[in-house]
């Protein structure tokens, strides 16, 4: 196959996989927690058993908090043309200096040299 070729199923649609990376700062971890312990609350579908556990992850990491609060599939809900069909995602806690070149200029400059080559 091409590089210019489609994947196609064999009843036809397009699968389009997006994937998205962000960095986040925590400036207000209780806060974070908070929210995420309130969102677990008002489910009406968590079990008990799973609810303490996730209260208990929430409480230890702020990622998990965050894990609790992104939903991927907000991102696409209501797009015209899309049907969400599998979602995944995680947050941990990962090293990060705001003031040193991050890997993603060099990825920038990757994709100018094979723009250019």
């Amino acid at each position: 196959m091409s590089t210019t070729e489609i994947p196609r199923g064999d009843s036809g649609p397009r699968y389009v996989r997006l994937q998205a990376e962000l960095v986040l700062e925590v400036t207000a971890a209780d806060e974070l927690r908070g929210s995420a312990l309130s969102r677990i609350d008002e489910d009406t579908f968590m079990p008990g058993v799973e609810r303490e556990h996730a209260r208990a992850a929430v409480g230890a990491d702020e990622s998990e908090a965050l894990a609790y609060l992104v939903d991927p599939g907000e991102l696409v809900a209501g797009l015209p043309g899309i049907e969400l069909v599998q979602a995944s995602w995680s947050c941990a806690h990962t090293e990060y200096d705001p003031q040193a070149e991050d890997d993603w200029d060099g990825d920038r400059a990757a994709d100018e040299d094979d723009e250019e080559g």
